[in-house]
This record gives structure tokens, sequence and C-alpha cells, in this order.
């Protein structure tokens, strides 16, 4: 059996510059880190002593004769890159919902390749990990992603990526002084807004506009830059008010990418004393990151009571396999 942790994101800067659309032409970057919630995908080899052949377990359960039955798009193609034949079985579990803006289905796809390699006995490098897990969700799944969560996922931590290029995929360690990195999570805060969304569906509509959207997005870019800056002043005010400029942009790129549901949370967050913020992951519902104040945090989070909040912190691990103890599949 073998059991992999992968770690969910938080996106600041660069959203929308990581799609290859724009980033086969231009400049791509994003600055973001991982965070202490996790996906959890336990994997073996399945005996074989049941009437099915694999058995996939997730928000759905599915048990398959043939691996091209499997209606889980990233386990049947991982699956298939992978060349897996004998029969398997695969259980997820997430520390946080799905479809909220954290990355969770790229976190699921890189856990995912890293278990199964481990269940060969191969030990993948993080880039590897990365690639192959873009290379799955974009060309194999069709799915309307970027290129930061699977990087992200993979080499965990808080980091400046470029896209694009000859440094494309380059991922560079943001480099504050721990006191700096300290305090930019002391002044952030994340509420649920009770909504899920299929991000791939609000990307496609975003993926569309790039044309449309260069002088928005290369505003986005230059705004990546200027937040690295900022981390190296330690003005930590200035950081917040880059976010919130940051977010003006980032929606006006589609007209799926808030509502006014969120906006009212935003806006409610702003008069209780928040900075700055944004909406996670392309859009449409999930998680709110506001940055506030610490001296402010209970006045917005009584005004926002409604909504649940989930405290986090950075992590630096990336994807790992936590467990370790692989069969054969075969029976004595």
């Amino acid at each position: 059996m073998i059991i992999s942790r992968t770690p969910f994101r938080v996106s600041f800067f660069g959203g929308g510059t990581d799609y290859p659309g724009w980033f086969e032409k231009h400049k791509g970057a994003v600055l973001a880190t991982t965070i202490d919630k996790y996906c959890y995908i336990t994997c073996r080899y399945l005996p074989p002593f049941f009437e099915h052949k694999s058995r996939i377990i997730y928000s759905k359960t599915e048990h398959v004769q043939r691996h091209s039955e499997i209606k889980h798009p990233a386990v049947r193609e991982v699956l298939k890159f992978l060349k897996i034949e004998q029969g398997i079985e695969i259980h997820h579990d997430g520390d946080l919902p799905a479809r909220t803006g954290l990355g969770s289905s790229s976190s699921f796809t890189v856990g995912l390749l890293n278990s199964l390699y481990a269940l060969k006995g191969v030990m993948p490098t993080d880039e590897q990990l990365a690639r192959e897990a873009i290379t799955i969700e974009q060309e194999m799944c069709k799915e309307n992603v970027g290129c930061q969560d699977q990087t992200l996922a993979a080499y965990g931590g808080f980091n400046y990526i470029e896209f694009g290029g000859q440094h494309h995929l380059r991922v560079r360690k943001v480099t504050a002084n721990k006191q700096t990195v300290q305090d930019l999570q002391n002044h952030l805060m994340m509420f649920f807004s009770g909504f899920s969304r299929t991000a791939s569906q609000i990307a496609a509509h975003q993926v569309k506009n790039i044309a449309n959207k260069q002088k928005e997005l290369k505003s986005i870019y230059d705004l990546t830059q200027e937040a690295l800056k900022i981390l190296q002043s330690k003005d930590m005010r200035a950081f917040g008010k880059l976010l919130h400029e940051s977010w003006q942009l980032k929606r006006t790129l589609s007209d799926k990418i808030t509502t006014p549901h969120i906006d009212e949370i935003y806006n409610t967050a702003r008069k209780a004393g928040a900075i700055g913020g944004k909406l996670l992951g392309a859009g449409g519902g999930g998680f709110v990151l506001l940055f506030v104040p610490p001296e402010k945090q209970q006045n917005v989070r009584q005004k926002l009571r409604r909504f649940l909040e989930v405290p986090f912190k950075f992590e630096t691990l990336g994807s790992q396999i936590i467990f370790y103890q692989p069969n054969t599949g075969r029976v004595a």
C-alpha cells in the first residue's frame, strides 16, 4: 500500500498568465504558496478476489473491469499514461472540498502520479511530476487549466514561477526572511463562500478572452514583479494594496470570475478593515483570501460570521510519499 500527501495552494499574483494561450507569446509568472491542507491518495494493487478488476473511491465509488471504463478522467488517463494494466484500488481523501479554488484537481493528479510511481518502485523528480501532470490535464483530459497548480503541488513552498520562453516552468523559491513570511501569514484570512464550481468551465471563457485582454494580463504580470519587490522591502500594507489592485484587474478578464455574492463578501471585508484580497482559483465561487491587519481581524471575522473561516499556514514540502509498503498484486 502507498499513501501520498499533496498540498493545496494559495495564489497571490499572476493568475491567468500561466495559460499556454498567453505564455506562448508573452511572459507569464505566478507568486504563490502551498498550504497545510492536503489531498491524500491511497493505492495498492487489488487482489483478484472480487467481481471487479479495479475500485476507485472519491466522491463516488467506481467498480470496473477495464481501466478504459473509469469515469474519473484524471484516474483513467494517469493509469493509461503509466501503462498500468493490473487491477488497482485508489482511494482519495481531502482536507478541503474540491472545486473551491485551491488547485485541488491538480493536487489530485500530482498525488496520484506520485503514488502510482511509488507502487512501480520509481522516484520521480518534482519537475517530472509537474510536467507530466500538466500533460495529463491539458492534453489527455483536455481540461482548461494553466500550469501553476501542478507545479506548486509537486514542488511545494512559497514560489515565484516563470512560464514561457527559455525559463518555462522555472521555480524560484521566495527568499524573503523568516519574519517577513511570518508577518505575511499573520495578515491572511480565508473564508469559504459556500459555492463550488468547475474551474475548467470558467477558465474556458477566460482563455477565449486572452486575445482581447492582453493589456490586463500584461498588468497582472507586472504586478507579480512588483509584489516580489515589496516582499524584499517588508512593507506588508503595500502587499495588501497590491492584492486589491490585482483583484480589480483579474475580475475584468471574464464576467464569470466574480458574482454579486462574492463582491458582497469582499466589500464587507474591506469595510471591516481588510486592505485587499481576492477570490482564489479561476472564479465563480470557493474560497476568498483576505489581507487584514491583525488588529482588524476580529472585526472582519464578526462581519463575515455567516461564512466558514479556514485558518492555514504555508508549507514547504510538496507532494510526499508518507507511507510505503508496496505489494506486487500477486497471490502466492
